[in-house]
C-alpha cells in the first residue's frame, strides 16, 4: 500500500487529462497532468525550506492542496493553521506547539483578512512567480516518466509515517496537536466509497477549509485519490454562491457542517442541488428541520455522519440503503465501537447508554508533544471519543453528546444536547441557539440558552419546554447573543458562548 501522494501521482498519470480542480479562487481550470506538474515544481521550492514540519495557512484552492502534496513530495509534514479565527495567533500557536518557522501562505488571503505577514511566512505569489519556463519543461518531462521511475524521485516511506498535523476544534479547550498518519487517512479514503458509490465520474462541491479533518479527508484526499473532479471554493459561508456552483459544474458529492446545509437550504433555488447523489453531514447534530427542509426543497436526503479529527475523521455514517433518520449510521468498513460505562468502564449491550470507544487503522498517532493526553484517550488501540452515545438493536449508532456537555444540577446529570435539540424545534426556524450551563452555588450549575434574536414567544416556548423535560433542564434563563459565536468548520463554539452567558449572569447578580 503506498503512501497518499503516491497514490495521487498514480491518478494523476492515469487521469492525465480529466479536471481535477474547478479552481474559483483564481477561475482557472486544472487538469491532473497539470496537478502533478505543479506539485514537482512546488517540490522543488519546499525542499529549500529548513526543518520538519512546514506551516500551510491556506484557503481551500489548488493553492493549498499543492502545498500539502509538495511538503509530503519532500518527506515534511504539513502542519494547516486556521485561518478563519484568529490566524496570526494560530500561526504563532502552531510554531510553539510544533517547533518550525516557515509557513506557506498567501498575500490575496492576507490583504482579505486586512492581516499584516509574520517573520518566515513565504507567499505562494511569489514562489509561482520565479518559475522558469526552463522549470516548468523539466517538471513536465519528469511527469512522463512511468510510475516506477516517478516514485524514485519523490520521498517514499511508511503507511505509519505523520502525513497532516492538525488542530483540535478548541470549542472546549486549548487546541491538540493531532498527528494523522498516511495510514489513518487512507483508512478513510478506501472505506467510503465501499459504501457510497463513487468513481472519476463525480464532481465533489470542495468547499469546507483543509485545516479542518472533514475538508482535508472528504473534500480532497478522496477526490483526489479517485480521480474525480473537484469544485474548490474559499468560504463555504457564501451559501448562495456554493448553491449556484453546485447547480453550474452538476456537483454530485457534497459535504458540510449542518449548520452550513442551513445556509445552503435558506439561500438556494429549487433545483440548484438536482445532480447530487450524496449529500452528507458531520461535525454536529444534523435538526431535524435543516433534513426535512432540504428534502421538502430538493428532494435529496442528507445523510448523517460521525467522526472526529483524532479518528481521520469518519467513525460511522448513514447512507444510500442504510439509513436510520437521527442516527449516525453504522460503523464504516473496519472501524470496531464498543459502549463503556462512564463510571465502571464495564462494556454495555445494545441501547444502554455510556462513552463511545472506536478501534481500528483511522486512530491517530497521538498528540504531537502530549504523552500524557494521548494515553489518557488511547488504551490497547482503543480511542475515547469523549462522546455519549448507544447502539441500537439494529447496530446503528446514536449520538447523546459531549461528555463535556452534560453538566450536574442539584446532583442529577443533564444534557445541554438534549435541551438543546427540544428548544431548537420549539424556536422558529431562523433562530440558532446554544444551551450552556452557568455556576448555581446551591445547586451546582443551571441552565441557560443563548438565542440569536429575541423575537419569539418566549412564555410559550418556556411552557413547551417544561412539558418535554424534567424542571432541572428547563433554562433558568435566555440569553440574545445576536452573533453567536462559531468555530470556521460551522461548529458553535461553545468556550465563547460559556463566557458570555457566565458573564451576563454575574452582571445580574450585581
Amino acid at each position: 500500500m503506498l503512501q497518499l501522494h503516491l497514490r495521487f501521482i498514480q491518478t494523476a498519470k492515469r487521469f492525465s487529462s480529466r479536471i481535477a480542480v474547478y479552481d474559483k479562487a483564481t477561475n482557472k481550470d486544472y487538469t491532473y497532468g497539470r496537478m502533478l506538474i505543479a506539485s514537482l515544481i512546488l517540490k522543488g521550492h519546499i525542499a529549500q525550506i529548513k526543518g520538519k514540519y512546514v506551516g500551510i495557512l491556506l484557503p481551500t484552492s489548488m493553492g493549498a492542496m499543492l502545498a500539502v502534496l509538495g511538503t509530503l513530495m519532500n518527506g515534511k509534514i504539513p502542519v494547516m493553521i486556521n485561518y478563519a479565527t484568529g490566524a496570526i495567533e494560530n500561526s504563532r500557536y502552531a510554531r510553539e506547539k510544533c517547533g518550525f518557522k516557515t509557513i506557506l501562505t498567501s498575500k490575496k488571503l492576507l490583504d482579505k483578512l486586512n492581516l499584516q505577514p509574520i517573520d518566515n511566512m513565504i507567499f505562494v505569489e511569489d514562489i509561482l512567480a520565479k518559475v522558469t519556463a526552463l522549470a516548468k519543461l523539466k517538471a513536465a518531462l519528469i511527469s512522463k516518466l512511468p510510475f516506477n521511475a516517478l516514485r524514485t524521485l519523490v520521498h517514499t516511506g511508511s503507511l505509519e509515517d505523520v502525513s497532516v498535523i492538525l488542530f483540535t476544534s478548541g470549542s472546549e479547550k486549548e487546541p491538540k496537536a493531532v498527528q494523522l498518519t498516511h495510514r489513518n487517512i487512507l483508512h478513510n479514503v478506501d472505506a467510503v466509497p465501499q459504501m457510497v458509490r463513487l468513481d472519476e465520474t463525480d464532481v465533489f462541491m470542495s468547499i469546507l477549509p483543509m485545516f479542518h479533518v472533514f475538508g482535508l479527508t472528504i473534500d480532497f484526499w478522496l477526490p483526489v485519490i479517485l480521480g474525480s473532479s473537484m469544485v474548490t471554493y474559499p468560504n463555504p459561508l457564501e451559501y448562495k454562491t456554493v448553491s449556484d456552483l453546485a447547480r453550474e459544474y452538476k456537483a454530485t458529492f457534497i459535504a458540510a457542517t449542518p449548520a452550513f446545509f442551513y445556509g445552503y437550504m435558506q439561500k438556494s433555488n429549487p433545483g440548484d442541488f438536482s445532480s447530487v447523489r450524496f449529500a452528507i453531514a458531520g461535525a454536529d447534530k444534523l435538526p431535524d428541520k435543516v433534513y426535512e427542509g432540504f428534502m421538502k426543497k430538493h428532494g435529496i436526503p442528507i445523510f448523517e455522519g460521525y467522526g472526529t479529527t483524532e479518528t481521520s475523521p469518519v467513525i460511522s455514517t448513514n447512507y444510500t440503503g442504510l439509513h436510520k433518520l437521527g442516527s449516525i449510521g453504522k460503523p464504516v468498513p473496519g472501524v470496531q465501537v464498543r459502549i463503556m460505562d462512564i463510571t465502571t468502564d464495564k462494556i454495555l449491550g445494545p441501547n444502554q447508554e455510556g462513552k463511545i470507544l472506536v478501534k481500528g487503522d483511522m486512530v491517530m498517532a497521538g498528540y504531537l508533544g502530549d504523552m500524557e493526553e494521548t494515553s489518557m484517550r488511547i488504551h490497547n488501540g482503543w480511542y475515547d471519543t469523549g462522546d455519549i452515545g448507544l447502539i441500537d438493536d439494529d447496530g446503528f449508532l446514536w449520538h447523546k453528546g459531549r461528555l463535556k456537555r452534560f453538566v450536574k444540577v442539584g446532583g442529577e446529570m443533564v444534557s445541554l444536547v438534549k435541551v438543546e435539540d427540544v428548544l431548537s424545534r420549539l424556536l422558529p426556524e431562523n433562530v440558532i441557539c446554544s444551551v450552556v450551563d452557568v455556576p448555581n452555588p446551591i445547586k451546582g450549575s443551571d441552565v441557560v440558552a443563548a438565542v440569536a434574536t429575541g423575537d419569539f414567544d418566549m412564555h410559550a416556548v418556556l411552557k413547551q419546554l417544561k412539558k418535554e423535560l424534567p424542571a432541572i433542564a428547563v433554562p433558568r434563563q435566555f440569553y440574545v447573543i445576536e452573533d453567536i459565536p462559531m468555530m470556521a468548520s460551522g461548529k458553535v463554539n461553545f468556550r465563547e458562548v460559556e463566557r458570555i452567558c457566565r458573564e451576563k449572569s454575574n452582571n445580574e447578580k450585581k
